[in-house]
């Protein structure tokens, strides 16, 4: 892992911990051991620093997403386990999800770094896709629109567990969602 990687770390953990508030250079180059002024070479601007974090939750999300396999044949039942293992993988990195959700609150007036969070990017679109691929194989109607509260839900479940707002049973949530979904 290259320098840039580590500061991007750094500022994941910051940004978990403390908030967008406690992501500075200075704080980045402590956390990160590094000599100081260091990240201002990777990143001059507060928006660039915060912009290496995003890069760096996207950059872990679609590696997370590329790992992903479909089983065959697929069934409400594998549709739910394969919800339930990513939604187990993302919480497993649960600092750069709680970066995540600090960045999105901080960020709602700026839809240029929040777009690579909530969707307006091929990371968040490639998602989607295997959401939808998901709920096709399964017959659901509109998949296109149930992958989109698919995701949602996975988000949501997600907040709970990284944020320990209450014990949640993801597969029962999951299960409950997938079989009322209208079929063809």
């Amino acid at each position: 892992m290259g320098r840039r990687e580590d500061l991007a770390d750094a500022g994941v953990r910051l940004t978990a911990r403390g908030g967008v508030r406690a992501l500075t250079h200075r704080a980045v180059d402590t956390e990160a051991g590094v000599p100081a002024g260091s990240t201002s070479y990777y990143a001059s601007t507060r928006r660039e620093l915060t912009a290496l974090v995003v890069a760096r939750i996207t950059e872990q999300l679609s590696t997370e997403l590329g790992a992903l396999r479909l089983p065959e044949p697929l069934d409400d039942a594998t549709v739910v386990e394969v919800a339930a293992t990513f939604l187990q993988g993302l919480a497993e990195r649960a600092e750069a999800q709680a970066a995540r959700l600090a960045l999105l609150l901080e960020l709602r007036d700026d839809e240029a770094l929040r777009a690579p969070l909530t969707g307006a990017d091929p990371v968040r679109a490639a998602l989607l896709a295997t959401a939808e691929d998901l709920l096709d194989r399964i017959g659901v109607d509109h998949p296109r629109r149930s992958a989109v509260d698919l995701v949602g839900l996975v988000d949501a479940l997600l907040l709970y567990r990284v944020a320990g707002v209450a014990p949640v049973d993801d597969r029962s949530v999951l299960g409950a969602y997938v079989a009322g979904l209208p079929r063809n």
